[in-house]
């Protein structure tokens, strides 16, 4: 690619500066390995797109596209639904399946707010349910509402103690409600 371009470059006259090969080269003398130039699936390249690379990468696209609870109306086409509070690790989760092939979609339990119709409506046995030790939950808390500078009020309401035992336990209560979710965790 880098030859293409200063080939284009020089036949159009055009000046230009190869930034990227140095760092390539730094990259792959530091690994051992030797660039190959080619993009994946290029012909000469020992790594094919296959049928499972393009599915996973639908996997991964669809699953970004469902965190947090976003468009819930697609909570049927997800091979996988994980459920919980908030810094539970559903995101994570998510994404790592997500690598493997799965279709993955993520639903916030969040004391006050519905949960969508959809999740109860689909396959039980679809649904991860996501506990964490409430300890656990309170220092992760805790360093998200630094990292996002929340005031003082904002901080009560998301990382004191009574509270995180309070979604905690309504999170315990709809799981206790959906005995075929799978609970995983604590």
């Amino acid at each position: 690619m880098a030859a293409s371009a200063r080939h284009a470059c020089k036949m159009w006259d055009v000046p230009s500066t190869d930034i990227l090969s140095p760092i390539t080269e730094a990259i792959a003398s530091h690994l051992g390995v030797s660039p190959s130039g080619l993009p994946r699936g290029a012909p000469g390249r020992n790594f094919p797109l296959t049928e499972e690379y393009f599915k996973r990468i639908d996997a991964i696209e669809f699953t970004i596209r469902q965190d947090d609870g976003a468009l819930p109306q697609n909570l049927h086409k997800a091979d996988i639904v994980v459920a919980g509070v908030s810094r539970s690790g559903k995101t994570p989760l998510s994404i790592y399946l997500a690598q493997k092939g799965f279709k993955v979609a993520n639903v916030p339990i969040v004391k006050g707010v519905e949960l969508p119709k959809t999740l109860f409506e689909i396959d039980p046995k679809r649904v991860f349910a996501l506990t964490i030790n409430l300890a656990m939950l309170q220092t992760i808390r805790r360093e998200r509402a630094k990292s996002l500078e929340f005031d003082e009020e904002e901080r009560s309401n998301y990382a004191e103690m009574a509270h995180l035992r309070e979604e905690l336990d309504y999170a315990g209560k709809i799981f206790e409600q959906n005995p075929t979710w799978k609970v995983i965790g604590k």
